[in-house]
């Protein structure tokens, strides 16, 4: 892998997270105004649609063709349904927090490699994994009174993110970024359309309509950042720098609502980043 693609795939790893961390903070900003599933089927629209009139008069029906029609659908069947908990997780925790618990899931995906692939997985993998849950715990502290059912929804999204990612991952070798762009937004359009005339009002105030439209482009410019990020560089090499989300999380949580996250959470989340880059570095020693 030459250095300089590596560092190309590491600058648009950042930025994808950049993207995301946006698109939370504005989810959290919005979900008392604009009911879930409106804000959830807008965000797909979006993305599909800009991307649709991005492409094809260019690449025309060409575009839409792929050899893996079951796994493209899974894909944005599993992006729809991370998204779903996700909008909804926002609605109670705190950015930041919620987005250090979902940074768990490369952990758990080694944890998922050796009990479902049955891999083998060293004890030193097995110690960043029960590391990064042990961060986690210390951010939803079961049995404390600031402690929800809401609390555990993160980790939903943390296992349908881990089969996301082995998913992009195993596409993203053989099939055109645009196209696996394309059928994840317009399946995530059409699965969650079927609830929108059921949910559907009209917002009094146009700022609502704007950052309806403000997260559809963060979200559309992330994912497909990320896509170009794992054509240039292996997932080992930008995993470490995915972390950056946690911060970018941290700093909308902070610019946005004020919020600071408290010691046991701050030592949950150095917790999870550093058993998780731990764990993609030890990746990179083992295939070298």
């Amino acid at each position: 892998m030459k250095p300089g693609k590596a560092l190309a795939g590491i600058a648009l790893a950042i930025a994808a997270c950049a993207c995301f961390s946006t698109l939370d903070t504005t989810t959290k900003y919005i979900s008392a105004a604009v009911p879930l599933l409106m804000a959830l089927w807008f965000r797909y629209a979006f993305q599909a649609i800009a991307t649709t009139v991005a492409v094809m008069p260019v690449r025309g029906f060409a575009v839409w063709r792929t050899r893996q029609l079951p796994l493209q659908l899974l894909r944005g069947l599993l992006l729809l349904t991370s998204s779903f908990v996700a909008f909804t997780s926002l609605r109670y925790m705190p950015v930041g927090e919620f987005t250090a618990i979902v940074m768990i899931s490369p952990l758990f995906i080694t944890f998922l490699a050796a009990t479902v692939l049955k891999e083998r997985v060293s004890p030193l993998r097995w110690t960043l994994v029960a590391g990064g849950f042990a961060g986690a715990l210390l951010i939803i502290r079961p049995g404390d009174e600031a402690f929800t059912a809401a609390s555990l929804l993160p980790l939903c999204v943390v296992l349908s993110n881990a089969f996301f990612h082995i998913v992009t991952t195993r596409l993203a070798r053989t099939e055109d970024p645009v196209t696996m762009h394309l059928y994840t937004g317009w399946v995530g359009t059409i699965v969650s359309a079927i609830a929108l005339p059921f949910v559907w009002q009209w917002l009094p105030d146009w700022r609502l309509w704007a950052l309806l439209c403000f997260m559809g482009a963060a979200a559309a410019i992330g994912h497909f950042f990320l896509i170009l990020a794992y054509h240039r560089a292996p997932a080992s090499t930008l995993t470490p720098f995915m972390y950056s989300q946690i911060g970018f999380g941290m700093l909308g949580g902070f610019l946005i609502f004020g919020h600071v996250p408290d010691v046991p959470s701050v030592a949950g989340i150095v917790l999870i980043a550093a058993c998780g880059a731990a764990s993609a570095w030890l990746t990179v020693r083992e295939r070298a």
